[in-house]
C-alpha cells in the first residue's frame, strides 16, 4: 500500500519558489551587511530581520508542518550564492529561524494561524538576534544611544519583516498559490 507523502510535490515547489525569491532578498542583505556595520552598526538588527521572510511567507501560504524550515534552507542556499564565504552563517541563521518558526507553530499543533502566532516567533527571533549580535559584534563599545537604538531595531526588525511577509503571503494566497 502506497503512503501519502508528508509534503506533496506542489508544496515543495511552492517552498522552492518562495525560498529562491527570499534567498535573493537575503543575499542582497548579506551584501549590504558590511556597509551597514561600517556606517550604521545599530541598524544591523533591522537588516538581519529580513531573514524571517522565508518561513513567514511559506507558513502563511501553506499552513503545514516543516514548510518554514524547508523554505529557510532553500533561501540560505540561494543567499550563499551572493557571498559563498558566509554560506555557513546563512545556513545557521536559516536553521535557527526556521526552527523557531516551526517550534511556535508546533506549540499550537499547526492549528493556530493568526497573525499573533507569527509575531510571537518574530519577537523570539528579535530577542535572540539582539543578544547574540550585541556580544558578537562588541556593540557594548558603542555609545549608549547606539546600543539602545541597536536593541530597539533588533527587536523591531523581525517584527516589521514579519508584517511584510504576512502581507506577501496573503497576496500569494489570494492569487491562488495555496489552492487545495
Amino acid at each position: 500500500m502506497a503512503r501519502t507523502p508528508l509534503l506533496s510535490t506542489r508544496v515543495l515547489l511552492v517552498c522552492a519558489a518562495i525560498g529562491v525569491a527570499t534567498g535573493i532578498v537575503g543575499g542582497i542583505a548579506g551584501v549590504l551587511t558590511p556597509f551597514v556595520l561600517i556606517t550604521a552598526a545599530p541598524a544591523y538588527g533591522l537588516l538581519l530581520g529580513v531573514h524571517v521572510l522565508p518561513g513567514i511567507i511559506a507558513q502563511e501560504v501553506l499552513r503545514q508542518p516543516l514548510v518554514a524550515l524547508i523554505t529557510h534552507v532553500i533561501a540560505a542556499l540561494v543567499s550563499s550564492a551572493f557571498n559563498p564565504a558566509w554560506a555557513l552563517r546563512f545556513i545557521g541563521t536559516a536553521l535557527l529561524f526556521g526552527a523557531i518558526q516551526e517550534g511556535v507553530a508546533a506549540l499550537t499543533r499547526y492549528r493556530a494561524w493568526g497573525a499573533w502566532r507569527f509575531f510571537i516567533s518574530a519577537a523570539v527571533i528579535g530577542v535572540i538576534v539582539a543578544v547574540v549580535v550585541f556580544f558578537v559584534a562588541h556593540l557594548g563599545s558603542l555609545p549608549l544611544w547606539a546600543q539602545i537604538t541597536y536593541l530597539a531595531l533588533s527587536l523591531l526588525g523581525p517584527i516589521a519583516w514579519t508584517a511584510l511577509g504576512l502581507g506577501v503571503g496573503s497576496a500569494l494566497g489570494r492569487a491562488g498559490v495555496a489552492r487545495r
